[in-house]
């Protein structure tokens, strides 16, 4: 039926112009033709929306590649719904601006980050721009494509054999995942800074190096005490005080001696690091797996001797509190996963191995399967998350009941979005919202049209349920406005029209 603005409400056209403007930018249903439009500067906030907040067909995202103001190029390269490959094509731009905008990548950062290519990656850290200034150094650079993710493990362990050793010396970045030939022939190598960067490696196992020394306070006490190793002094000093016990308990170097002693300690947390490491004597883990403390028992005990270092940090993972609400980022899985684990995982009894199991990205679709049934919901609501099979009824689930999962789940096509009559009424706007967009209702959802969220009025608004004049009405209320000019029924002819009233030009 046809809506009618209230009184109060109503305003005059040039007031809802820049509501229009925004909603077009939104507008999935709009042809490129009307979205080239917003590139014009007096599309202002809606230029915005166009360049870096939703997906663009390759037409549009053509022309933003190539526009000659750098300030779209550098928006466009921060744009989490682009490709790594469409984005990457900035890479050789002659803005070191718009360059920079590639190697910090995408804003907001997804949680599934994508790597960009090979070919995008050795231009980025290639390429000379001779008389230019630099924004990024080397090193600056290498960290940021590595802390965005965009620079994955896998491509610094393939440079360990790259002709250029500006390249190879990134292979010693990821110095635990290379075999003894491979750390072998980076200490050897031709080149001296190689060589010197694979040396430092090595300083991680020698006590005379940066454990020598009891480290002061701060980041860097952490780090020493619990990745280096420790000269006899300071591996006592640090035993000595309850501070500083737990980073030496997960402390690769730890003698066995001092593991033993940290495996009676009087902190049943100390116990616990102790009970999550892969090097454990036999007869330590069967103390531990004794222990009077519940947690240290459940560690030790549901993973049985022998076991790896990737398969400890995938359990310690799901005994950490926040495991239950997880927001991490999902990363490529490097090196290989061992799937025979995970299946075993998988098939457990332990919840705390199901939910490791469906963290795997990589695990085969008859499991994927049974873990979309697990009588545990966590579970269920991991396997949602993480991996790219999970069934879409279980992904609906967990966007339901897991706000802080919605974002990423947003992103997916597995999340439905159709069929969702019975969330119309639902308590949490977000989920009213997602209920809100579904084509496939009944009937229009003009109830949902006086919300009190706009994030519920503005799916409303632009469910393609609404045609004619009851859009028209919907789009002369500063309510809906927004909304209604996002909606896919809205014809081109009727998108230019909008256009046409801020005066931007065809």
């Amino acid at each position: 039926m046809p809506i009618s603005p209230s009184a109060s409400s109503a305003c005059s056209a040039s007031d809802l112009t820049d509501l229009w403007l925004r909603g077009v930018a939104a507008n999935q249903g709009a042809p490129a033709e009307v979205l080239l439009r917003l590139l014009h500067p007096a599309a202002g906030a809606a230029r915005q929306i166009l360049c870096e907040e939703r997906g663009l067909p390759d037409e549009v995202a053509d022309a933003l590649l190539t526009h000659p103001d750098p300030g779209v190029r550098r928006s466009v390269a921060r744009n989490p719904h682009l490709t790594p490959a469409h984005r990457g094509r900035l890479a050789e731009d002659p803005n070191v601006v718009v360059r920079s905008g590639v190697v910090f990548g995408p804003r907001p950062r997804p949680r599934r980050p994508c790597p960009l290519p090979d070919d995008v990656l050795l231009t980025l850290l290639t390429t000379e721009y001779p008389g230019e200034p630099q924004l990024l150094m080397f090193g600056e650079m290498v960290q940021e494509l590595i802390s965005s993710h965009q620079m994955p493990p896998s491509f610094q362990y393939r440079m360990r054999v790259h002709e250029n050793p500006v390249l190879r010396e990134l292979a010693t970045g990821v110095w635990h995942r290379l075999t003894a030939e491979e750390r072998q022939a980076l200490l050897t190598d031709p080149d001296p800074d190689v060589r010197a960067s694979a040396e430092s490696c090595l300083g991680e196992a020698d006590p005379t190096g940066r454990g020598a020394v009891f480290p002061g306070p701060g980041h860097y006490r952490w780090l020493v005490l619990s990745s280096y190793a420790l000269s006899d002094a300071v591996l006592e000093e640090a035993l000595a005080d309850p501070e500083f016990r737990c980073s030496v308990a997960g402390n690769p170097y730890a003698p066995p001696h001092a593991v033993a002693r940290l495996a009676r300690d009087a902190d049943p947390e100390v116990r616990e690091c102790v009970a999550a490491r892969a090097d454990l004597d036999p007869a330590v883990w069967a103390e531990l797996a004794e222990d009077p403390h519940e947690r240290v028992r459940t560690r030790a005990r549901i993973q049985p001797l022998p076991r790896t270092t990737s398969q400890c940090r995938a359990v310690n993972h799901e005994m950490g509190g926040d495991a239950h609400d997880c927001g991490c980022l999902i990363l490529e899985s490097y090196p290989e996963p061992d799937l025979d684990w995970y299946r075993a995982c998988a098939e457990s009894e332990e919840v705390m191995l199901r939910l490791a199991a469906a963290r795997c990205p990589a695990l085969p679709a008859d499991l994927v399967a049974r873990l979309a049934e697990d009588p545990a919901e966590e579970v269920r609501h991991r396997l949602a998350s993480w991996h790219p099979l999970a069934p879409a009824e279980t992904v609906l689930a967990a966007f339901v009941a897991r706000p802080r999962q919605r974002p990423h789940l947003l992103m997916q096509s597995r999340l439905p979005r159709t069929g969702l009559s019975h969330l119309l009424d639902h308590e949490d706007p977000e989920v009213r919202a997602l209920a809100a967009a579904d084509p496939t209702l009944g009937r229009a959802p003009a109830a949902l049209l006086t919300d009190p969220d706009d994030r519920v009025r503005r799916a409303a608004a632009a469910n393609p349920l609404f045609t004619g004049d009851a859009v028209e009405a919907l789009l002369h209320d500063p309510a809906t406005a927004e909304g209604a000019a996002a909606n896919p029924a809205l014809a081109p002819a009727r998108l230019h029209a909008l256009l046409d009233l801020a005066d931007l030009p065809r």
